[in-house]
């Protein structure tokens, strides 16, 4: 016969193996925000140059229009969080945004004017 008392996990509708997300709050906390900032960049620099098939020769995941938004939301967060991360975390985001945004001028059937690419409202144009 089994004991059919709630525990106070089940009580609260959860059970023994959900995470436990009071601690997992509590850790986020922790951790510094220019350690979250660049961990977000460098998640939006892969997924960018996944969807400009630098992942490897012959990529079947190819996708401007996609590498496009990525780009963009990653000069936002680099231009705008810049003073706040110190040129120490800053410079080498800021390279590979710049190596992005080529990458993708390259890409292009027909290339954006200078100015107009992914992200150059916020990093003005670039050159190679």
């Amino acid at each position: 016969m089994t004991d059919a008392t709630p525990t106070p996990a089940t009580e609260a509708g959860t059970t023994p193996d959900a995470p436990d997300y009071d601690a997992m709050t509590r850790d986020i906390a922790d951790v510094p925000a220019v350690e979250v900032i660049t961990t977000v960049a460098v998640h939006l620099l892969s997924a960018a140059a996944v969807n400009l098939g630098l992942d490897k020769p012959d990529s079947e995941h190819k996708d401007l229009d996609e590498a496009r938004k990525l780009i963009t939301a990653l000069a936002g967060l680099v231009t705008a969080s810049a003073t706040e991360i110190s040129s120490f975390h800053a410079a080498p985001l800021r390279d590979g945004l710049k190596s992005l945004q080529l990458a993708f001028r390259e890409a292009s059937i027909v290339p954006d004017e200078p100015g107009q690419g992914p992200g150059e409202k916020f990093t003005g144009p670039v050159f190679g």
